[in-house]
């Protein structure tokens, strides 16, 4: 193990340390900085910045606040669970791989890097997770942190626009070399020349903007000063974690906050040495009240791998790479869930649905209805059917059910539709990852049905295409039964 616990460049101390970033670039030539300038890699940089700017606004007082709200919502507490602290410990374990994936994505930058904390960040990031980087005066939300997530947005932007540019850019040199060939055969009149004229304005004011823009994004920057950023927000991001959810995690190290100021929570946080490595502890299986399986085995206990009874193997180590790969959150739901039976996405699909279809001025013709229906698997059907089967008789002698089934289908979706968006949107950021800028904080896996109970979320799914069945039939709406 290399020792980073003094690495200068963590430290924003007297003015004897390099800050992160910072690396005596001044002395070298402007030959030598031009070669060290990121390049088509930008855009890489920006996705990974904007995923830890999303990490780092997702953990602000004001957004840990909604999310303890919504953890009280009624969808979660009905079909997840109703105990605070064990989401909290799976709103942590999330991020903590989110992290851990953002992470590994800087250390692959930091090869190219010069300064050698930087170069091998991922011995830095180990360390880091040992509890024996001493952190200096790295405070969340302070003015400097501020500053420089100001200055990241800036760069996000500027790449985004960048990116767009080039898009437009391509899109103008493919017009212009069809206008070359067009041009070629055709004789050209004083229209023709205008419009031509008018064209290379245009391609030459794309060129002057892309120019421009590789000049104020991360295009023009080096890997040192961009890397720099990553990593200085990777280490705050991690504090954070500690501090907003160690009170929930036993391995995870404690955070002194000394000096803190109420208002503003600002301290200087510092991992204890007495806490860089946590010792191989048992867990207790506690049982909860949501249907994510607790009967896994108790394991030996060491923080760096990030082990927990929930998530990680005794054998796993370090390996950023690999745990960025296996999504141990994502697997860790049981097969009474949702998402341990692979069906959160199409249940969030028929839930959407039937929101869309309960709207007075829809109709559903024969095929919405039977592509709907084979959505369900055959045990969900049977169920439908032996209920609508029930209540469609009942209505016959009692046309004030409809009335209820009315307002039991609305109440139901006030809790359900939530849950079902929000795993729509989950499944989206991730599909668009790639491909995205967004800094806004990202959809929680315990705010959709992944976790979700399966054999209750089966009976609301039920009930509310019963409910539906029997408004439609009501209303003499469009709607053919089986």
């Amino acid at each position: 193990m290399v020792g980073f616990a003094k690495m200068g460049w963590l430290s924003t101390d007297n003015n004897k340390s390099l800050k992160m970033g910072d690396h005596g670039l001044a002395n070298s030539d402007s030959n030598s900085k031009k070669a060290n300038q990121m390049g088509i890699l930008a855009f890489e940089t920006a996705k990974i910045m904007s995923r830890l700017l999303c990490l780092y606004k997702s953990l602000s007082d004001s957004a840990i606040s909604k999310l303890k709200t919504e953890m009280k919502s009624q969808g979660v507490a009905y079909l997840n669970s109703k105990d605070e602290g064990f989401l909290l410990s799976l709103a942590c374990a999330e991020r903590l791989e989110d992290l851990d994936k953002a992470a590994a994505a800087v250390a692959r930058l930091g090869h190219k890097c010069n300064d050698f904390g930087l170069n091998r960040f991922d011995l830095v990031y180990t360390d880091l997770k040992l509890g024996i980087i001493d952190f200096g005066k790295l405070e969340y939300g302070s003015k400097e942190i501020e500053k420089r997530v100001d200055k990241m947005e800036k760069l996000i932007n500027a790449t985004s626009g960048l990116y767009a540019a080039l898009e437009n850019l391509t899109e103008l040199e493919i017009s212009e070399r069809k206008m070359k060939k067009w041009k070629e055969k055709t004789t050209a009149g004083q229209l023709q020349k205008v419009n031509c004229d008018m064209f290379n304005q245009r391609l030459e004011q794309q060129r002057k903007q892309v120019r421009q823009l590789r000049e104020i994004s991360l295009w023009s920057q080096t890997f040192d000063k961009s890397v720099g950023h990553l990593a200085r927000i990777v280490c705050i991001i991690y504090a954070r974690i500690c501090v907003i959810f160690g009170p929930y995690i036993p391995v995870l190290p404690s955070v002194s906050l000394r000096n803190m100021r109420s208002s503003q929570q600002k301290e200087i946080l510092k991992v204890q040495p007495e806490n860089c490595l946590i010792e191989p502890i048992r867990e207790q299986i506690i049982s909860r009240s949501g249907p994510i399986p607790t009967t896994s085995k108790p394991t030996l206990v060491r923080f760096y791998s990030r082990k927990s009874i929930f998530f990680l193997c005794e054998d796993e180590g370090f390996g950023s790479e690999k745990l960025a790969k296996n999504n141990r959150v994502f697997h860790a739901a049981g097969p009474s869930t949702v998402g341990g039976a692979g069906l959160a996405l199409r249940y969030a699909n028929v839930i959407t649905l039937v929101e869309k279809y309960s709207n007075p001025s829809e109709s559903v013709d024969l095929n919405s209805r039977e592509n709907l229906y084979q959505m369900l698997p055959d045990n969900l059907k049977k169920t439908v059917r032996s209920k609508l089967s029930k209540n469609l008789k009942c209505m016959d002698e009692d046309e004030s059910l409809a009335e209820g089934w009315r307002e039991a289908l609305k109440h139901i979706m006030e809790w359900l539709a939530p849950m079902a968006h929000n795993t729509i949107n989950w499944q989206l950021e991730r599909n668009l990852e790639k491909t995205k800028f967004d800094i806004k904080p990202s959809v929680l896996l315990l705010q959709t049905l992944h976790y979700s109970d399966k054999e209750k979320t089966e009976a609301a799914i039920a009930d509310i295409l019963v409910g539906l069945s029997c408004i439609y039939k009501c209303e003499n709406r469009q709607w053919n039964e089986s």
